[in-house]
């Protein structure tokens, strides 16, 4: 059990901005085993945006608490998909090759591509989550958060890891460790689905699956493989799908 607290931390400290100090007896193996935990982590961070929300709405109109909601979990996990997203967009749009893909996605600075990414990105997240109910949000940003991080780890689980010069801006990334690893991040990046409605859990699953196995099929083509960037674009991508199946499914 302490040993699981220690690979719990360790996917907070390197997921989030949560302050965590040294874990006595870390190594490597761990954020492997961290990948577990990375669903759980997406329940936290939908979690603060929900309560954020929750205490702004109080206070503001709906598309300010919804603003709000957003700049809370950018904030708890320090941009940490986001710009990989960013990232992801120069790369793949600015290079024609997997070694100029690599060569784009580890500058640090941000492009044309990833500017503009972003923005769209975060503009269609605000307006769809604006158009839902009040009452709706909180569970949906838990929802969204913990779901669209199954993908990541899917990923990790069917693809090769490409890599990148060690001396290069990198993410922290997991790797495969054990079906189980696999089955409890699936398990708990699911469960809050079914809390909204089985009919909008399986639909959304449906569609997301979709969307995986076409960002699959992209990135393979184009790179062989993933990187930390390519994982947490496939995050912002998932989560923005899951706001908008949900959306379509109340409006039909």
């Amino acid at each position: 059990m302490k040993n699981q607290l220690k690979i719990f931390l360790t996917a907070l400290m390197f997921y989030t901005r949560f302050p965590i100090r040294n874990i006595n007896g870390w190594n490597e193996e761990m954020l492997n085993k961290s990948t577990r935990y990375f669903t759980l982590i997406g329940v936290l961070v939908g979690a603060v945006g929900a309560a954020v929300f929750f205490a702004a709405i109080q206070l503001f109109p709906l598309q300010i608490a919804v603003a709000l909601s957003l700049a809370a979990t950018i904030f708890f996990t320090g941009a940490f998909h986001e710009d990989g997203f960013a990232d992801f967009c120069d790369g793949f749009g600015g290079g024609s090759s997997p070694s100029e893909i690599l060569e784009i996605m580890k500058d640090s600075r941000i492009g044309t591509y990833g500017s503009v990414g972003l923005i769209l990105i975060l503009g269609v997240k605000f307006l769809t989550l604006s158009n839902f109910s009040a009452s709706q949000i909180p569970l949906l940003l838990i929802a969204g958060h913990a779901a669209s991080r199954m993908f990541p780890v899917l990923l990790i689980y069917s693809s090769q890891y490409v890599r990148i010069d060690l001396k290069s801006k990198v993410k922290p990334i997991g790797h495969a460790d054990s079906i189980f690893t696999l089955l409890f991040a699936l398990l708990v990046g699911a469960t809050p689905l079914f809390f909204i409605s089985w009919k909008i859990a399986l639909i959304a699953l449906a569609v997301l699956s979709m969307v995986f196995s076409a960002f699959q099929n992209y990135v393979n083509r184009k790179l062989g493989g993933y990187t930390g960037d390519v994982l947490g674009a496939l995050q912002q991508v998932s989560e923005l799908f899951f706001y908008l199946s949900v959306l379509a499914f109340q409006t039909i």
